[in-house]
């Protein structure tokens, strides 16, 4: 078998996307020829994409959202960050403007006044305690 050859044939005849899409059997697809609904991911599949993805909130924060100071603030501050850029997406996350201020100031009491003012918290407020507490602890 030439394996070479294999991957060049079907990745000509399925093509490659980075959004999911509709095969021409009507099943959810992504990459080159995925099938999402019968096949899935692997739970090695999945942890690589979700590495990937707190790698991308980590350098989304520090370089466009803090510009170089994410990585100044403590850890549990880093981790709530994250965890909340991962949740809400760089739209979403980028909305909480108070509460970048605050960060930025290092003003945790009103980081925290910031996430309980919010429709974010309303709608995942075990979450939001959570982390409401590990912002405490700093």
């Amino acid at each position: 078998m030439n394996i070479s050859q294999v991957r060049q044939l079907l990745l000509k005849h399925e093509g490659l996307r980075f959004t999911p899409y509709r095969c021409s059997a009507g099943k959810l697809t992504i990459g080159i020829g995925r099938n999402l609904e019968d096949k899935g991911i692997t739970e090695q599949e999945a942890l690589y994409l979700f590495e990937n993805d707190i790698q991308e909130c980590a350098r989304d924060l520090a370089n466009n959202v803090f510009h170089g100071l994410f990585f100044e603030f403590p850890d549990g501050i880093q981790t709530v960050l994250i965890n909340m850029r991962f949740q809400l997406g760089a739209k979403g996350f980028r909305s909480f403007k108070k509460m970048i201020k605050a960060v930025l100031d290092r003003d945790y009491p009103e980081m925290i006044n910031q996430m309980e003012d919010s429709k974010w918290y309303r709608q995942v407020p075990e979450r939001a305690e959570g982390l409401i507490e590990i912002v405490r602890s700093v």
